[in-house]
């Protein structure tokens, strides 16, 4: 199940793989404990840091996502649409992430909690002896605010 992080743990978690928090870092990571559940690209976290007088750089931002995606801090994620959009990793490494429902018409991104995917991967590791440590899975349509939208 997710959890929620502290400034704390995710400072924890860099120096567990050697790196140290940085000011930049530490403020790129404050827009996503600021804004949880929030799917965010280099360009969102700029753009709100931007209108927070920060100074950091739009290449700043993007190397802090980068690093911090590749040491499992933030989870990076593609829609389809051209765009890596993060968000803070909270899950076990033993569980699976969460998916997420992606709407084709205002592009909102909504989570979904359940894993309707174990006994699949049950399956697969029956049959083939393959077996699965995780997954991700999008699923595309219209949200019902949309919906709503074109009936009314």
């Amino acid at each position: 199940m997710s959890r929620t992080f502290t400034m704390g743990d995710l400072k924890h978690r860099l120096q567990e793989r050697q790196h140290k928090m940085t000011p930049q870092r530490q403020t790129v990571l404050q827009v996503f404990l600021d804004h949880p559940g929030k799917h965010l690209s280099a360009e969102d976290v700029h753009g709100m840091l931007r209108d927070s007088h920060s100074e950091i750089g739009l290449a700043t931002v993007y190397r802090s996502l980068e690093l911090l995606s590749e040491l499992g801090i933030l989870q990076k994620m593609e829609f389809g649409d051209g765009c890596s959009r993060y968000e803070v990793n909270t899950t076990n490494p033993s569980e699976h992430h969460h998916h997420h429902l992606i709407c084709t018409k205002c592009g909102r991104v909504t989570e979904f909690e359940d894993d309707l995917l174990d006994d699949l991967e049950e399956d697969i590791r029956r049959k083939i002896g393959f077996k699965v440590e995780n997954h991700q899975v999008k699923f595309y349509g219209i949200c019902k605010e949309c919906q709503q939208s074109v009936e009314g």
